[in-house]
């Protein structure tokens, strides 16, 4: 069964991608434009103090606009900082110093390994997550890139913080809306989903 899922899933991440190729840079913008403005007047956003965003790349809903947002409205920023076997949020005081971090082959800026950052998971949880992915449904349902970082985390911070009531919302271009995903044990469902 779990063999079955896997294919399922393989088999739509490809479909995916090649959807997400296909797109113009200023198909991305645009979308990525009225998706911004939806989050920034979306009820858990506004009233969220602690927010983890993502950095996007080419492919993905961009971000840079929401990164600027939780700065001037005095939220706290986390960012993901990866390894080869987790991924741990970390806090970044500001733009500038967002700009001057160091890119991965990903072409993604996070933190150095030797450059020690307060952790959100050990200071007090997050009130918001904002997750990436290849593909969602509308009722939640989440395919990522398949390393199961973000369902790892989401996992962890529900279960260390069970009264902070954390809230996650996926960020996606219609392209990436799907009618059904198919989902193993460890899958996190998000609890909203905002596209154009």
């Amino acid at each position: 069964m779990m063999e079955l899922v896997k294919i399922a899933k393989t088999n739509l991440r490809n479909n995916l991608k090649k959807k997400l190729s296909q797109m113009t840079a200023s198909e991305i913008a645009e979308q990525s434009k009225i998706i911004t403005n939806k989050i920034l007047s979306h009820p858990v956003y506004t009233r969220s103090n602690r927010v983890s965003i993502y950095l996007s790349m080419d492919s993905e809903v961009q971000t840079n606009s929401i990164v600027e947002n939780i700065f001037d409205s005095e939220k706290i920023c986390f960012i993901p900082k990866y390894n080869k076997s987790e991924m741990l949020m970390v806090k970044i005081k500001s733009i500038d110093e967002l700009n001057s971090l160091p890119k991965t082959s990903w072409n993604i800026s996070q933190p150095a390994d030797d450059d020690v950052r307060e952790d959100a998971l050990t200071t007090g949880g997050l009130d918001l997550i904002i997750v990436p992915g290849l593909g969602f449904t509308m009722d939640g349902k989440r395919l990522g890139r398949g390393k199961g970082y973000y369902d790892q985390c989401i996992t962890e911070y529900k279960k260390k913080y069970p009264f902070n009531n954390l809230k996650t919302i996926g960020l996606a271009f219609s392209e990436q809306i799907c009618d059904d995903i198919p989902m193993s044990q460890q899958d996190s469902l998000i609890d909203f989903i905002v596209c154009p």
